[in-house]
């Protein structure tokens, strides 16, 4: 456990302030392990991350353990050890754990610790299985395709109706056209 210092100096307030900053745009937060990723693979996880309208801040443990605590967060700290950096996701927390997940296919060293989904803290295990659950934009258009069938499916039915009689009275014009030929 880390020693919280009476009287903390300004530049670390400041620190500390700036990560509250960062951490209250979301509530969700993947905690990863970065250690042993070239500086041209973060920056490559941060375009992608940046895509998705994400951030990924490596942060001292300490600082972050003090801005969540002062966040009234859920207890992260045991994800606050060793190297750490935070993938903070404002919109689909999601597409974010996919994203790191397909990531780690290519750079294995990068390692999922755990993740603070709303105020639920998950586990590494946990957040792989998160990560294979549809987004919001995918539930959206299942929920779009469900509901878009039954209106489909009448407008169907309301257009057959003409296009059965239509069918009719030219059967019935060319069978008498048949007929008045003989």
């Amino acid at each position: 456990m880390a020693i919280v210092a009476k009287r903390l100096q300004d530049t670390k307030i400041s620190l500390i302030n700036d990560l509250k900053e960062a951490f209250k745009i979301s509530e969700d937060f993947i905690f990863t392990d970065y250690r042993g990723l070239t500086v041209e693979q973060i920056t490559l996880l941060r375009k992608r991350l940046r895509a998705k309208g994400a951030q990924f801040r490596v942060v001292k443990n300490n600082f972050a353990r003090i801005a969540f605590e002062q966040l009234s967060a859920p207890d992260v700290s045991a994800y606050l050890a060793g190297p750490t950096a935070v993938a903070i996701a404002p919109q689909d927390s999601n597409e974010v754990a996919k994203l790191l997940f397909d990531f780690i296919k290519e750079a294995p060293v990068l390692s999922v610790k755990g993740g603070l989904v709303g105020k639920t803290v998950y586990d590494a295990q946990q957040v792989e299985t998160f990560s294979k659950l549809p987004g919001k934009l995918e539930l959206i258009s299942m929920l779009m395709s469900v509901m878009n069938g039954p209106v489909r499916n009448v407008a169907a039915a309301l257009n057959d109706i003409p296009a059965r009689l239509v069918r009719t009275v030219k059967a019935v014009g060319d069978q008498k056209a048949e007929n008045g030929a003989a």
